[in-house]
């Protein structure tokens, strides 16, 4: 049986999260823990989905219908992490504001949703080297 399918998306999760928070330790210049979550970079959302695209490419070809299927599923997350939900952390910024503005206890809405186009594409780069990756060990490790 072979798990490559499986593990590359958990292999890309772990690999995106690591360095996201890495990075936002060196921007904070802290533990930032309080800044896991949506957002930031890369994109976990899109190494995942390219992750999966990546080894479909390279195990089935680009000319099968699996890989136009992980194409699809990976524009429409990249899509949305750069549009819906980057307007819902817009959205919770003036809401936490005006709430700030007129005095209105609430819970502050997290505002950092989303992703730029450059976060994007370095999750794209972190999918499809993690891709590249597991499909080499495997065959050495033969999962």
């Amino acid at each position: 049986m072979d798990l490559t399918y499986a593990l590359t998306p958990f292999f890309a999760w772990l690999v995106t999260g690591v360095t996201k928070f890495a990075v936002n330790c060196i921007r904070e210049r802290r533990l930032a823990f309080d800044l896991i979550g949506y957002g930031g970079m890369p994109s976990n959302h899109s190494a995942i989905v390219s992750s999966v695209a990546a080894m479909v490419a390279l195990r089935e070809g680009l000319d099968h219908p699996a890989f136009g299927v992980a194409v699809g599923v990976a524009f429409v997350v990249m899509l949305d992490a750069n549009s819906l939900r980057r307007q819902i952390g817009r959205h919770a910024e003036r809401i936490n504001a005006l709430n700030l503005h007129v005095g209105v206890e609430h819970t502050i809405l997290r505002e950092r949703m989303g992703h730029s186009k450059l976060e994007i594409l370095a999750g794209i780069a972190v999918g499809i080297v993690s891709a590249l990756v597991l499909n080499s060990v495997s065959y050495i490790l033969v999962f």
